[in-house]
């Protein structure tokens, strides 16, 4: 509801009506009516009541304020400059001088000689004292009136600058000129206007011009659509139209057709925590020592920041770029709470008000960490393949959030996210051994060699760093819009939601884990068990009462079983038992039945079936695979020629098998077995410590374990061979058979 204005009808005078503005050119009181007029010539007449009672009639801001308010907001003292303002207390002294008799206006503090005698309240009139300030202004040098504002003043000036002091207090005895309407360009043409507008358009899908290009094709466009004729304005006037119209042009060419793009759903205001979820992923500046060879490898850090607090919620390191396995996992770590580590003290614990530690460990199982978790409700990532397939988005449906990737080309919609990683680099990265820096220009000389961090210490370090630092740290710009000169960190961030919105703990269970991989709807072999991307998975236990029978799923996948394969480790996958819903590992049936299996993921189970197909092997079954799989691992090179045959690449890629094996290990529950890995591999080495013999004495464990195996396979006991002489006696035609005792006592009874 808007107030009531008073309408002016005067003629000259503005208003504005349904919208359209109209001028009043006539005014006819003796028919209580006026006639207004557009800008095009159209006239309407309308009487005053209809006027005064329409809602949608109003002054014009053009008209209805004078001088330096028209068309913008009120003027106020403080758009006066510095000498202005001192003119304007001048004038403002003159004016308390004539209405009190003293320039300061308080009779309880006069100045010297005050009041004068022709200023006196008590013996002059206010007309009086006004013709007496005229007088005196009068007698003023001219070139000292001129420069202190007050020349040519006369007495209806002194009443009008007394009204405007009056309403609009020191501001109104400025001058108007002084607060003179500013902004915009030299008035342009329409012709000049729309061969602005088509030039812009035109170089948006070109590539990116100067704007001395720009004022060419300006002027092309004029002299060929307008005529020769057509006033042009000069190269600055265009020059700054052009930056007022459409900002300085500094962006890329790309980046500027993508911000002319429509908004689908408008800006979006974050007031809660886990309402939005930022997630990205970026190299780590930083050369870290893998735990297979100890060589100097980059990693990658993925990051998950709660916009509304700024929490750094999860994050995780990788030795190449994350998968949807890893992303999963990921949002997997914003549901739960942080475990403390062995080493964190008290003040890592959780400090959160209303909710007791006590009370979030019981239902975590474990002393939580002072991180927040929740389920988000939208996640915000960039247009990576990783986070738009088919798994993501069965991911998204478990946890029930929604994976919203950002607009093209615009990076702005997930600047929180980027910038937390310029700032983890200012304020962790850069005072670390092996810092890489942010170019390869400003790359040390050898960061390779400064490397001593193992990626366990450094997961380690980045941990408690979010934890001890990150979380306590003091927000600067990002505080939140609800006390924005206020301190705050993300801890005190998330603690004030609790007041605001409440906290829903909701701590999924450790099953979650199968729910976040990559599902296979397969068939039971009655003898093989189930296939999988081309390897075979098997255990008797497991699978007793189910080979060769049917599962009771109906729809797309009838009759099928579900089968979850976790990509990292392809050494088992898992299966959900119908009866107990409990899940089960399957091993892999080429995997040897003594000794431990290396592990490899889904890029080695492809390179060996690969292998297999072009070597024309046609195998029955994955224990004649195996010899394939360990030349492919590196079983075929002397283990002390190991460190030194293999190439920078190779061991990469071993180091890379490895380091996800461990992290599937460590993402699963802890009920599902996994094969014990070799003491040498299990070790928490430092950056000298090389952990690759381990591995190598894996494969010839599992070498040896199949060789014995075969060896040891139960055969039938040998028959001892017969005596010597066995087979003449046997089958000489010389031989007499024995007699029969039946016909022995027939004929003993004939004789008798």
């Amino acid at each position: 509801m808007t107030a009531a204005a008073v309408l002016n009808f005067s003629p000259g005078a503005g208003l504005v009506l349904d919208g359209t503005e109209w001028t009043v050119e006539r005014r006819e009181p003796h028919l209580g009516r006026v006639q207004l007029v557009k800008d095009d010539g159209t006239r309407e007449r309308m009487t005053f009541r209809f006027l005064a009672n329409h809602p949608q009639c109003r002054p014009s801001s053009r008209t209805s304020a004078a001088g330096a308010d028209r068309g913008r907001q009120r003027k106020a003292s403080e758009d006066l400059n510095a000498g202005r303002l001192e003119l304007t207390g001048l004038r403002m002294a003159h004016l308390l001088e004539v209405a009190t008799g003293f320039r300061s206006g308080d009779p309880f503090h006069p100045g010297p000689g005050e009041p004068k005698p022709e200023y006196d309240p008590a013996t002059t009139t206010l007309t009086e004292r006004r013709h007496a300030k005229v007088a005196e202004l009068a007698a003023l040098d001219p070139q000292h009136a001129r420069l202190l504002g007050l020349g040519s003043v006369s007495y209806r000036t002194l009443i009008r600058w007394e009204n405007a002091r009056r309403r609009f207090g020191l501001v109104g005895c400025a001058d108007d000129r002084w607060l003179r309407r500013s902004g915009g360009t030299r008035t342009v043409s329409e012709e000049v206007r729309e061969a602005v507008l088509a030039v812009r358009e035109e170089t948006k899908r070109m590539a990116k011009v100067s704007m001395r290009t720009k004022d060419r094709m300006i002027r092309q466009y004029v002299r060929e659509e307008f005529g020769p004729e057509t006033k042009v304005p000069s190269y600055d006037t265009l020059r700054r139209l052009w930056k007022e119209w459409f900002g300085p042009g500094g962006a890329r060419q790309r980046y500027a057709r993508s911000a002319d793009l429509p908004e689908s759903q408008g800006h979006v205001l974050v007031h809660r925590p886990g309402q939005v979820v930022a997630l990205d992923t970026t190299v780590l500046p930083v050369m870290v020592r893998e735990h297979v060879f100890g060589d100097p490898v980059k990693m990658h850090l993925t990051l998950a920041l709660d916009v509304c607090t700024h929490s750094l919620v999860a994050f995780r390191l990788t030795l190449v770029s994350d998968t949807s396995v890893d992303v999963a996992m990921v949002l997997r770590d914003v549901t739960m709470p942080l475990p403390m580590r062995a080493d964190w003290g008290e003040d890592l614990e959780w400090p959160y008000p209303g909710l007791p530690a006590a009370v979030v460990g019981e239902f975590a199982g474990h002393a939580v960490a002072g991180l927040p978790f929740f389920t988000p409700e939208t996640v915000t990532t960039d247009h990576g393949s990783v986070y738009r397939n088919h798994h993501l988005v069965e991911v998204e449906r478990v946890l029930g959030c929604q994976v919203l990737p950002a607009r093209v080309l615009r990076p702005t919609d997930k600047a929180a996210v980027e910038r937390a990683f310029g700032v983890i680099r200012q304020l962790l990265f850069e005072h670390l051994v092996g810092y890489t820096g942010v170019d390869v220009a400003d790359r040390g000389a050898d960061p390779a060699s400064d490397a001593v961090l193992t990626a366990d210490q450094l997961e380690h370090l980045i941990a408690t760093w979010i934890v001890g630092v990150w979380q306590k740290r003091k927000l600067g710009e990002y505080a939140p819009a609800w006390d924005p000169d206020g301190s705050h960190s993300p801890n005190s961030l998330f603690a004030a939601s609790f007041a605001q919105t409440g906290f829903a703990m909701d701590i999924p269970s450790p099953e979650l884990f199968y729910e976040l991989l990559p599902a296979h709807y397969v068939r039971i072999d009655k003898r093989r068990g189930v296939k999988i991307r081309g390897l075979w998975y098997d255990d008797a236990d497991v699978l007793r009462d189910y080979r060769g029978e049917l599962s009771t799923r109906g729809g797309k996948h009838k009759g099928k079983w579900l089968i979850r394969r976790d990509p990292r480790d392809r050494r088992q996958v898992f299966f959900q038992d119908p009866l107990s819903h409990a899940w089960h590992p399957l091993p892999w049936t080429g995997m040897p039945r003594a000794g431990q299996m290396p592990a490899f993921g889904d890029a080695r189970a492809s390179a060996l079936l690969a292998k297999a197909a072009a070597a024309g092997l046609k195998p029955k079954s994955d224990t004649e695979l195996l010899p394939v799989l360990l030349e492919l691992i590196g079983s075929h090179i002397p283990v002390s020629k190991w460190p030194t045959q293999l190439k920078k690449s190779q061991r990469t890629e071993h180091a890379r098998e490895a380091h996800q094996a461990r992290a599937a290990q460590a993402d699963r529950p802890p009920s599902t077995p996994a094969p014990a890995p070799h003491p040498a591999s299990a070790e928490e080495g430092t950056a000298t410590v090389l952990s690759w013999p381990g591995r190598a004495r894996e494969t010839q464990d599992a070498v040896a374990g199949e060789r014995r195996r075969r060896r040891e396979v139960v055969r039938p006991a040998p028959v001892p061979p017969p005596e010597l002489g066995h087979s003449f006696r046997a089958r000489s035609v010389f031989v007499l058979p024995e007699d029969d005792p039946e016909e022995d006592r027939g004929g003993s009874d004939d004789a008798g």
